[in-house]
């Protein structure tokens, strides 16, 4: 990597402190608003290069792509006849009003339209582009963190940084030379407008960027940080941010579509056991990420060496009967021989749940447990079930819950009696109705799954 290593790959804030994250004050958003994502610097700095390979290499997510210059005021026929003594690189260009309203139609699940702004005419032709919600919203401008109110819809903000004489050789490359601009034109904007703009509008709103990226698209170590950054985010929810044990697999189009087909009311009871087992088999693999594990070397066949991981072998299931017997195939097909214990608990009287059974290892105190079942309500048997692993001398921190869908009325009761455990769901759903089942969730589970309801 040439440059010094890209200035060590990510120059993140001013004080050159190596960190990705994203604002501390800024959660990430619900599953049903938009990632917003705003990438600013200054003119030929990389933007657009690195907004196009964020887009390319999340292609398994839906993102928007919104340029700042489309907000650009038509310019009247004086302002026109004098265009070359306009400031284009001055916030006053900007209608930012209408950007943000249209963020925020975007933000509740709306459809905005968006200027289509003509370069050449320097006016607004119609009609505008419609643009659809999206799981990303990438807003890319030389000014996207300049006002406030627009930092404030903003869950990542990226500035990219590149040299001033690289940027103004870039400039001149693309005006001059690819579109004909007489270079001296070119010069004077720059002098006139465009560098002083830049040092009073577009470097102090530097000091807001949670990532700040040396050399544009070209440092691809950035840039792959940022990608995995941005999966963690998508997967994510606001109570990930309470409670640091919970763990949701990233969302993809492949799992959205599953969750679609099992929580479809007219789904066959073959498609719902074969999709809920996909799912399932992810969770399990997912929840087995978190043990405990130690570096092992082995020989390939080839002769060579590799450096690899073996994880804690002393460990076994217990599921939530009979819901959570749904699990157990997918938790044997990843752990050869595993035990399988069984817990079932039931309402009863006043006291909310009653534990009826249990079965377990007899030496299950030196193990790690991964709890098993698929639907977290209200929390009530998970409590009684973890309660019961402590009692019989399971350390907490060895027992990773796993489930395919979490109300956050359960994830509140367990996690704050249990901070140390770990819990591994797919979705986090939106709440409980009035019979405390989840909603938008996916029925009774148990009887989807083993074909027992009506």
């Amino acid at each position: 990597m040439n440059n010094s290593g890209k200035e060590k790959a990510l120059n993140l804030n001013t004080k050159n402190k190596l960190y990705l994250q994203s604002n501390a004050s800024k959660a990430p958003p619900s599953p049903k608003q938009p990632f917003f994502i705003g990438v600013a610097g200054g003119t030929a700095s990389g933007k657009t290069t690195v907004c196009n390979l964020i887009n390319s290499q999340l292609h398994d997510q839906r993102i928007v792509l919104i340029n700042q210059d489309s907000f650009y005021h038509s310019l009247s026929d004086d302002i026109l006849r004098n265009v070359n003594d306009y400031n284009f690189d001055h916030p006053d260009a900007f209608d930012i009003e209408l950007m943000l309203s249209s963020m925020e139609k975007l933000k509740h699940g709306q459809t905005a339209s968006i200027p289509n702004y003509n370069i050449t005419s320097r006016k607004r032709i119609e009609p505008p582009r419609q643009v659809h919600p999206a799981d990303i919203i990438v807003l890319e401008g030389i000014l996207v963190l300049h006002d406030s109110r627009v930092r404030d819809l903003l869950n990542m903000k990226i500035f990219v940084d590149e040299d001033s004489d690289i940027r103004l050789a870039r400039r001149i490359q693309r005006l001059a030379i690819e579109h004909g601009r007489d270079i001296q034109n070119v010069l004077d904007q720059y002098c006139r407008f465009v560098k002083p703009s830049f040092e009073d509008f577009v470097l102090p709103a530097k000091k807001y960027a949670d990532i700040i990226i040396p050399g544009g698209g070209d440092n691809d170590v950035a840039i792959d940080l940022i990608i995995q950054n941005i999966r963690t985010k998508l997967g994510q929810h606001d109570l990930c941010k309470i409670y640091p044990n919970i763990f949701v697999i990233c969302s993809t189009f492949q799992i959205k579509g599953m969750h679609t087909l099992i929580r479809d009311i007219g789904t066959t009871k073959h498609d719902f056991v074969f999709y809920s087992d996909r799912l399932i088999r992810l969770v399990v693999e997912h929840g087995l990420g978190h043990l405990p594990f130690t570096e092992k070397q082995v020989t390939t066949p080839t002769g060579s060496v590799y450096s690899g991981v073996i994880f804690c072998s002393r460990l076994c299931g217990v599921s939530v009967i009979r819901s959570g017997e749904s699990m157990e195939n997918a938790l044997r097909a990843c752990c050869k021989g595993i035990k399988i214990g069984k817990i079932l608990i039931l309402g009863q009287g006043t006291d909310g749940r009653q534990l009826i059974y249990e079965k377990l290892p007899s030496d299950i105190a030196s193990r790690h447990v991964l709890l098993l079942d698929p639907v977290l309500a209200t929390g009530s048997s998970a409590v009684k079930a973890i309660s019961l692993l402590l009692k019989k001398g399971v350390l907490e921190s060895n027992i990773i819950f796993l489930n395919l869908i979490a109300a956050p009325q359960g994830i509140n009761a367990v996690c704050e009696r249990f901070p140390m455990m770990k819990l591994v769901t797919s979705e986090i759903d939106a709440s409980l109705n009035e019979s405390s089942r989840v909603i938008p969730g996916l029925g009774e589970f148990g009887d989807r799954y083993f074909a027992t309801d009506d």
